[in-house]
């Protein structure tokens, strides 16, 4: 029987992919590409050009990528010890290949000839920026080192997947470790009908009697966020901040503190090895910013406006809690709870009275509403696809043409065997040769309230912003129009411009325009009442300085962590990790967490994802999401002509040219910060 993940034909073949399946077919394709290779570079040096050596190379690494894909996603939507297996022996291997790519020197010449030839002049200019990023990427692999330190690049690289995925596997493994079953009511004080209906059917699902509640994040939001008893929401609390630690009540079981400081170390060796002085240095030779230095100064000039107003926000909230909540002592634990009552008690407003507003029918409907009006773009459920999960759907993007532009898989609510958060990756990316078209499909991935019973999901406000976040991410990747895969899409995009799409989307949250679209009760089918569109916007920016510290404490932790850090050194007799945590904190918090607290054990953006001294990314694309934004305040949120010239000059775009001229060009300026502090409600003198 042929292997499915063999089969390029069309779209993944979710119904017949196994574990089995993974080892053979990426041994299969590393050894084909290989051999290949080989050929390519076989030709006489003097005729290498875009089709007979970059064009076959791009084919090559979409065959893998398209084997690999499908992998990588099953690995964290429906996670088995097989699949685990199988994903883990395949990542040195593909380690491995990339590293020797990046490291071929007859392969960087012959890339190097085509750029010095006459005939890069008549190239396009994305096929001239996938050249640019090539012959910068092969310094950055090592192609300068001598021998030995290649092969010790090599092996940091192989080390550093491996890492990675166990840090991945921990946190998972933790998150689905921990659960508490009530059997008594009385503990379910004040939490809503919702959360209960969700934990009884938890419960039921496991056959066990009462409520399950979980760490999964909508069961483990809803504790800390309304139930009355304090005592349970910090047990919750304990879990949740102590997962994959050496602290907790699973204390040691998935501990992530070896993988964190090995994954430090080998970061640092690699940005060394390289002549970078650390790895933050190394991380910025392929983002927007310019230096370090320019990273911690932005940080730190948010951080200097924002922390009065944190600092009046948790005055305010102690002050509530100890007036109204009998809570004299305002801990971590009551953050969530203590916010929520003072939010209800200032704005007659809650998370909960909003949910029936946002069915996901009416949410997903009024999301393609939007995108409709603003891209001219029709999105359209298409049946009979194959898919890991009854919950997925799949989709088609045309334009007005009628032209087929993108496909997308959702998979929207949370469950076992899942990895955690929201994302948007790449099932298949675009690119064109001789009038053939390869089509971008993205999968969208959340972990938002799943429905109870028969009845629909509802969101909370904060999940639909989620899912507007990733939807701009795949907007992104499925819209775009440039012909070659290494700089189509989101590919080929500076990391702290990849940001912008995402963030933009989210405004649409906000206007009461576009939340006429996607904000209808689930029985009546009345629109969201002006009455709670005014509270939700007087409640916009509620704590909002509190809000915006927690973003940058998260991002001076990682650059601090990746700027300072050094290789096999203890700071006091303890780790360094937790040392430059707690002297981030000191200078940004208004608010320390209790000594148990290892936040940074599950930390994946930055230990096992792409944010390594790149988590600032999230604000730094902000404020240019902000700015962006403000141009459609001006000419209208749905103007054609506005909307027109996003898409041109952003989500067309890929990384074909430099963020800031695309930006520069749609807005007509360079971003300005004022926009993001006012969407946050921070006073510019402030």
């Amino acid at each position: 029987m042929t292997n499915p993940l063999l089969d390029f034909s069309g779209l993944p073949r979710f119904g017949q992919i196994e574990a089995e399946h993974v080892i053979p077919a990426i041994e299969q394709l590393l050894a084909e590409n290989r051999n290949k290779l080989m050929d390519l570079l076989a030709q006489d040096a003097t005729v290498y050009n875009w089709d007979n050596l970059l064009h076959p190379m791009q084919e090559m690494g979409d065959r893998l990528s398209r084997a690999w894909s499908p992998v990588s996603h099953l690995n964290s939507v429906k996670n088995s010890e097989e699949l685990r297996a199988a994903h883990e022996h395949c990542l040195p291997l593909l380690s491995e290949y990339h590293t020797e790519l990046g490291q071929n020197s007859v392969l960087y010449e012959a890339i190097k000839s085509i750029a010095e030839s006459d005939d890069y002049e008549f190239l396009t200019p994305a096929q001239k920026k996938v050249i640019q990023n090539q012959l910068r990427d092969f310094h950055l692999s090592g192609i300068d080192l001598p021998e030995d330190e290649k092969r010790r690049y090599k092996d940091i690289k192989q080390q550093l997947s491996k890492l990675k995925s166990s840090y991945e596997n921990n946190v998972l493994d933790a998150t689905n470790g921990w659960s508490e079953t009530i059997s008594d009511e009385p503990q379910l004080a004040g939490l809503p009908d919702s959360a209960r209906a969700m934990a009884k059917q938890t419960a039921e699902q496991e056959s066990i009697e009462g409520w399950v509640f979980n760490l999964q994040f909508p069961s483990y939001f809803a504790i800390m966020t309304h139930a009355d008893q304090r005592g349970l929401r910090e047990k919750f609390y304990t879990a949740y901040s102590t997962r994959a630690s050496d602290q907790g009540p699973n204390a040691g079981q998935w501990d992530n503190t070896d993988n964190m400081e090995q994954i430090l170390d080998l970061r640092q060796e690699l940005a060394q090895l390289l002549g970078f002085n650390n790895y933050a240095e190394y991380s910025l030779a392929t983002k927007m910013a310019d230096s370090t230095d320019e990273v911690i100064d932005f940080l730190q000039q948010l951080c200097e406006k924002s922390k009065s107003v944190a600092e009046q926000d948790i005055t305010e909230l102690r002050q509530f809690a100890r007036e109204h909540l009998d809570i004299d002592d305002l801990q971590t634990w009551d953050l969530n709870y203590a916010a929520e009552k003072l939010r209800q008690y200032r704005y007659n407003l809650s998370q909960e009275l909003l949910k029936p507003y946002f069915p996901e029918s009416q949410v997903l409907e009024g999301l393609f509403m939007i995108v409709k009006r603003l891209y001219q773009v029709e999105i359209e459920a298409i049946a009979g696809v194959e898919i890991w999960h009854p919950d997925v759907r799949f989709y088609e993007i045309k334009d007005r043409q009628g032209t087929l532009r993108g496909q997308f898989y959702l998979d929207l609510y949370a469950r076992p065997h899942k990895r955690g958060g929201a994302w948007m990756d790449e099932c298949i990316v675009r690119y064109a040769h001789k009038g053939m078209v390869q089509i971008p499909v993205a999968y969208l991935t959340c972990n938002l309230t799943p429905p109870i019973g028969d009845e629909q999901a509802l969101f909370t406000h904060d999940e639909v912003n989620t899912l507007f976040h990733e939807f701009g991410h795949g907007l992104h990747h499925m819209l775009t129009q440039v012909d070659y895969s290494g700089v189509s899409g989101i590919n080929g995009v500076p990391w702290d411009a990849v940001e912008l799409p995402s963030q933009f989307m989210e405004n649409w949250c906000w206007e009461k325009e576009s939340l006429a679209l996607i904000a209808r009760h689930y029985q009546t089918g009345e629109v969201l009442p002006d009455e709670l569109f005014n509270k939700m916007n007087a409640a916009k920016n509620f704590q909002s300085g509190l809000q915006m510290l927690r973003q940058i404490e998260f991002a001076l932790f990682d650059f601090n962590l990746h700027l300072h850090y050094q290789r096999k050194v203890l700071r006091n007799g303890q780790p360094q990790v937790q040392q430059i945590l707690d002297e981030t904190r000191r200078q940004v918090s208004v608010m320390m967490p209790p000594e148990f607290n290892r936040f940074q054990h599950a930390f994946s953006h930055i230990f096992a994802g792409g944010y390594a001294a790149g988590y600032y990314s999230y604000k730094w694309a902000e404020v240019l999401s902000a700015d962006a934004f403000s141009l459609f305040e001006e000419n209208g949120i749905f103007d054609q002509q506005t909307g027109e010239q996003f898409l041109l000059n952003i989500l067309e775009m890929g990384g074909v040219e430099e963020p800031m001229d695309l930006f520069v060009r749609f807005r007509g300026r360079k971003p300005e910060i004022d926009a993001l502090l006012r969407h946050s409600g921070i006073a510019l003198e402030a």
